[in-house]
Parts: structure tokens; sequence; C-alpha cells
């Protein structure tokens, strides 16, 4: 007779509480996946946050979408987001967007899972109107451009990898089972074995959200310092100069497609420096010290700065860098007080030679004293363009020497001017290879037609800029094919500082030509001929170009 007491025959052992088996159920793969979107983009986002603030502190793809944002909606929705949130309508808009991105990203995560490179897609979507909003921004910078292409590659390429794991431990794992075999659990009591590939995804998932969550807080202290300087130099007022740029002579401009305006845009202006991180000075913590061999040693704050009798002038300014026919050149309208009224307040000892200036980086600078103290525009400048410095180009302050290359002048973010000797100091360049003084070469740049390009037969205009900074242009010329000299017709500079800009309308027929340009300085001098390489002292050389012109 059957009975229902444990061990007697006939009966069947107790199997305990259900426990589900190791496998994974669809729910569970869809949530792991939308953390791994999140997990993927966030860090791309962050990644990209931090890299904006380390080169692009005034412009960012977080910053520049919003900023698109707020100037695409109705004015109506703008006053309504004003009356709910107050002063906090940007923190509102920023804590909007990140629920958005995050809702995207968890998307990607899922559609990626299902369906491999679907979720790579929207990512890329992401990355696309990220660098159209940043495309669109006033404050756009070369630097600015490569950010949020940066983000969205992190975010794909972390997208692949953490999903590739998510199927691993999927496939490993199996279907759930109902319920485990009789017997004892094979992992203990009321648990079951995991795969290894489920150790391997949480690894992944779980260093991915660290990674975003250390270059959150890194891009957050940049970007918050950055956003507060930013904001401080919008509402900065520059003070009317005391002596303001003379007017640009008519006809300085040649007006022909492909070369380029002749005062340039801050946001086209080339930026080079060894800063790694731009540096963010409070403008009301700024102070600049003169020190040295002086007689007395002088300090001067921003507000004192701005009282000064500022002076406005046109300059261009160039990188000793820049090879025969490069861009690393620019010519803009400089606000400023002049380096000589300074130093005239601390008075230079004798035998001081040279004067090194300090960025609030370390980074330093040797310049003659002469051309410091001569009656050539060297400025304290804090205007551009009409503008205050850009971040990138030195705010608040800056220095701007005419005639001499940028690394030996040019000091970005100044805080100190020691006046002293060749003999005893030396600037950040010069013990690395480069010339102790820096003079600017005359140098002259074809830039319509381009090197390589077709033109049809007939007449083909040529036209491009040459300069000799605190020397000034007298003479431009073009040779094809080794022929002779022609000269070309010379626009009238803006002043002897700045560079000219130059054209020559040529008949030609169908063939292949090597036209090259030289330009000669107001002292009768000409541009060297023979190729040198930027280093020790800049570039020399014709710009030579190559055009194929068709019947």
């Amino acid at each position: 007779m059957n009975t229902t007491q444990h061990g007697q025959p006939g009966t069947f052992p107790n199997p305990g509480p259900q426990t589900p088996g190791p496998g994974m159920t669809d729910r569970q793969a869809t949530s792991w996946a939308a953390a791994a979107g999140i997990a993927a983009v966030g860090t791309g986002v962050a990644l990209g946050e931090l890299a904006a603030g380390l080169v692009s502190p005034s412009l960012s793809p977080v910053t520049a979408v919003g900023g698109a944002v707020i100037d695409a909606v109705p004015p109506g929705v703008k006053e309504w987001a004003i009356a709910l949130f107050g002063t906090a309508d940007k923190v509102a808009l920023l804590g909007g967007m990140g629920l958005l991105i995050a809702a995207l990203a968890a998307l990607s995560g899922i559609v990626e899972l299902r369906r491999g490179f679907a979720g790579v897609a929207i990512i890329a979507v992401f990355g696309v109107v990220g660098l159209a909003a940043v495309l669109g921004r006033t404050e756009l910078t070369a630097n600015a451009v490569p950010v949020p292409l940066l983000a969205a590659a992190v975010g794909m390429v972390l997208l692949r990898w953490l999903v590739r794991r998510l199927r691993e431990w999927r496939t490993e794992a199996g279907p759930p089972a109902a319920r485990l075999p009789a017997g004892p659990p094979p992992a203990g009591p009321g648990t079951a074995a995991q795969p290894p590939s489920r150790r391997r995804f949480f690894h992944a998932l779980g260093g991915t959200a660290a990674v975003a969550v250390v270059a959150g807080l890194l891009a957050t202290t940049f970007r918050g310092a950055a956003a507060a300087v930013s904001e401080l130099r919008s509402k900065l007022v520059l003070p009317a100069p005391e002596s303001p740029a003379p007017p640009v002579p008519a006809g300085a401009e040649v007006r022909l497609d492909g070369v380029g305006p002749l005062v340039t845009p801050n946001k086209d202006f080339y930026r080079i420096d060894t800063a790694l991180r731009v540096p963010v000075v409070d403008p009301a913590q700024w102070t600049l010290k003169v020190t040295g061999l002086v007689e007395k040693e002088v300090s001067l704050d921003f507000a004192a700065l701005l009282a000064k009798p500022l002076v406005e002038r046109h300059a261009t300014i160039a990188c000793v860098s820049n090879e025969v026919g490069g861009d690393l050149i620019g010519n803009a309208r400089w606000l400023g007080w002049p380096v000589r009224e300074l130093l005239a307040l601390a008075g230079p000892k004798d035998g001081a030679d040279m004067v090194l200036s300090r960025s609030a980086d370390g980074w330093t600078a040797g310049t003659p004293l002469e051309v410091l103290t001569d009656n050539r525009d060297a400025l304290l400048a804090i205007g551009m363009n009409g503008e205050p410095l850009p971040l990138e180009h030195g705010f608040p302050v800056r220095l701007i020497v005419p005639g001499l290359y940028g690394y030996v002048s040019a000091t970005k973010w100044v805080t100190e001017l020691k006046v002293t000797r060749f003999a005893d100091d030396v600037g950040y360049w010069t013990p690395r290879g480069w010339s102790e003084r820096g003079p600017v070469k005359t140098s002259s740049r074809i830039d319509v037609p381009r090197d390589g390009r077709s033109v049809s037969a007939g007449t083909v205009a040529f036209g491009g800029v040459a300069w000799a900074q605190h020397t000034g242009i007298g003479r431009v010329e073009l040779r094809i094919n080794g022929g002779a000299w022609q000269p070309a017709e010379l626009a009238p500079g803006i002043s002897k500082d700045t560079w000219y800009q130059w054209k020559l309308a040529v008949p030609l027929t169908p063939g292949q030509y090597e036209v090259q340009v030289r330009a000669t300085d107001l002292n009768g001098v000409a541009q060297v001929e023979d190729r040198a390489p930027v280093a020790p002292s800049g570039a020399t050389g014709f710009h030579t170009v190559r055009v194929d012109v068709k019947s």
C-alpha cells in the first residue's frame, strides 16, 4: 500500500521551493541593454564635455545644442519657462536635455541588442546633431569642431562592446528554466550557478559607468569655471578707445572669390599655444606685475587697465610654425593699452634688453625690450574685433606685438612682465631650438586659384595676401612657368602692421602652369627665395601653385 511519508515505497521527494534557473528573460536582456546604452552614451557625452573643457571652453556640444534650443523656441515658450523656473530656467533646460539623452541612449542600447548597428546609428545621429549645433554658434572655433564627433565615436564603440558582452551572457545563460531539477542547488542553497560571461558584462558595464562619472566630475569642474568666466566676459562692456583705429582705406579688400576677408573673424582666427586646457582667468582676480630690472615694481589689475587711455589698432600676427603658403596668420582689430606706457611706470634699468612675459599657465616668451618701448603699437590687448578677447585667445588680457612671431611676443593670459636680459633668461621655445628674437619674415601667399585646381582658359584671376609686419609691403609680383615677374595690383594696406591683399588677372591658354608669388617690403627688400623650414626662425621661399588650364 502506498503512503505519503518520505522514504516509503511509492513516494516522491519534496522538491522544495521553486528557484529560477540561470537563464535570461527577454525583459532582463532589454533592461540590461538599456543600461548599456545609457552607460555608453553617458561616457561619450562626459568625455566630450571634458575635451571641450580642455580645448574649447567657450563652446561644447551640450552648450551648443542647448543654445540652439533656446534660439529655436518661440518667445512665448521662453517666457513660460522663465515664469515657471525663474533664474533656474537654464538648469531646467539642461535637466530636460539630460533626461531626453538618457531616454534615447536607453533606446539605442535596446535596438542595438535586437538589430546590430541600429543603436550605433542613433548615436551617429547624436553626433551629427551636436556637430550641426556647434557649427551654428557664433563662439565657434576650429578646436570645437571635432569634439561632438569624438563624443559620438566613443559612445558608438562602447555600445558595440557592451552589447557584445551582453549577447555572450544571454547565449551562455540560455532561456530561463521554470524550476531547477530535484536535488541540491548547484551554487548553494536558493541560488543558481551564473556563467562567466555575466561577470564580464558587469565588469564592462561598471567600468564604463565609472569612467563616465570621473569624466563628468572633471568636465563639471572645468566647464563650470569656464562657464562662469564666459558669463562675465559676455557681460563685459569694453570702454571706448581714446585713440580709435584709423578707418580701413577704400579698396583695401580686393573682394575676389577665394581670398579671405581683410579682417579675420574671431571664430576663424588661428590658435596655436601649449595649453592642454585653456586657462580660465576671472578678470576680477587678474593682476599683471612688472618685475625684474626696474626702478620700481608695478602691479596692475583689470579695473585699472580698463580705466587707462586705450588705443585701437589693426595688426596682423603670425605663428613661426606657419609654412610657406600656410594659414597660421590672421589680422584683427585689437583694443588695449600700449605696453611702453606700463614699462615707463616701472622704469627699466640700464643693461636690460629683454622682457620675459609669463602666462597664467606658466608659458613664457622673451621679447626684445626695444620693440616694447618704441613707437609701434605693442598692446596689452583686452579686445578683439570689437568684443572682449575670446577665452581661447587670452581673455582677459594678452600681448600683441607687431613685427614679431607669436612665440616671442604674443603671450595669452599674461600675468607678469619681467624686465631682464637675454643673457640671463630664456622664453619657453628658445631652449627648444628656436631663435632668440623671432622677427617676422616678409612673405606672400596665393589664395586663388588653389594649388592643383583646374580653371577655364581665358583670363584667370590670381589673388592673395602679403605681409611684412611693422615694415609694410611695397610690391607684389607673380611669375608664371619661370618667366618674367609681373606686377600685381596691390591694395592699400590698413597700416604697415597688417597684411595687404593683392590680385592679378592673367590671360592663359590651355596647359599646365606653375605660378609663384613674391613680395617686396617698403624698404625695397624682397622676400627670400631659398626654401627654409619653419625652425629655427620661420619659413622662407616663394609660395608656388600649379594650375591646370582647361579649354
